[in-house]
Parts: structure tokens; C-alpha cells; sequence
């Protein structure tokens, strides 16, 4: 059982999934949806993640947060990452879950926000609009700087 989110610090978990082809390891990434990210591609990917619910259980958030913004479930063994301080102050929890899916099949939930600004009118943008899989030096040069350590984490724990 992992702890759940005590305090009001703003604290995300999410998984990232792995699989291995040819004898190496590729991490999904999603890129994140709306109007900010649209144009950005290096730097800009991310680990499936979000806020963890006031007494969830972190895993249990991080698992939710994936079929969120996926679509898809994983299963079987998560093994923990740990937790990184983000450049903006939110902490991450991160899990690897081995499994092979097709981002063809992304389907995201979605937010809000008011586009353009000042405008009066909401639109809605997917949390994600498009996964890819990544082998690791090229998953380094997209995902964004603060998740990082979660790929030479997982590189560590895989052996490679």
C-alpha cells in the first residue's frame, strides 16, 4: 500500500509505461493538450500524471490519472520511482509499469480554460493530444526537465 496525500501541497502521481523492442527499452510519453503546448515539442512531453485526490493512496491516484488521460489501463507489476520536487514546487511520484499499447488509441479526458484570453469563451482541450513512444536519449531531449530523473530511474532499475 503506498501512502495517500495528507497535507495541501499540491503533489502528482502518474506511470510511466515501458516496454522493450529489439532489445531496448521505449517509455510513452504524452504531449500535453491545449493551447500553450501546441507549438512546443522538445522539452514539452510528459510523464501521464496528475493531482493526487485529498487521503487517495498514491499509486492508486497514479493509476487513475493514466487511464484519465490515456484511455488505457495498465497492469500488472508498478515498480516505484520515487517522488522529484518539480521546477514549478509540485512533487511527482512516479511507478514503471511494463506494457505494450498502441497511442493510436489515446483518448483523453479534457479541461477548460478560457481561449482566447480575455475572450469570455471557454473551450475545451484534452489533457493529452498524442502519446508516442520514445526509445531513452530521445525521451530525454522531449520530456520536460523535472521528469528526467524518473527516466534514468527506470533505466537503473531495468539494468540498462
Amino acid at each position: 500500500m503506498t501512502p495517500a496525500r495528507t497535507s495541501s501541497n499540491r503533489t502528482s502521481a502518474g506511470i510511466l509505461l515501458f516496454r522493450r523492442k529489439r532489445g531496448s527499452i521505449h517509455v510513452l510519453l504524452g504531449h500535453p493538450g491545449g493551447p500553450f503546448w501546441m507549438k512546443k515539442d522538445l522539452g514539452a512531453w510528459t510523464i501521464p500524471k496528475g493531482l493526487v485526490g485529498l487521503h487517495e493512496e498514491l499509486l492508486d491516484a497514479a493509476r487513475r490519472e493514466f487511464k484519465e488521460e490515456t484511455g488505457y489501463r495498465p497492469v500488472g507489476e508498478f515498480i516505484s520511482l520515487g517522488a522529484a520536487r518539480q521546477p514549478g514546487g509540485k512533487t511527482v511520484h512516479v511507478w514503471a509499469a511494463e506494457g505494450d499499447w498502441n497511442p493510436d488509441a489515446l483518448t483523453s479526458n479534457v479541461f477548460k480554460m478560457e481561449w482566447p484570453p480575455r475572450s469570455g469563451k471557454l473551450q475545451s482541450f484534452p489533457e493529452l493530444d498524442r502519446a508516442a513512444w520514445f526509445g531513452f536519449s530521445e525521451a530525454r531531449e522531449r520530456i520536460l526537465k523535472g521528469q528526467t530523473v524518473f527516466l534514468d530511474r527506470l533505466r537503473d532499475a531495468c539494468g540498462e
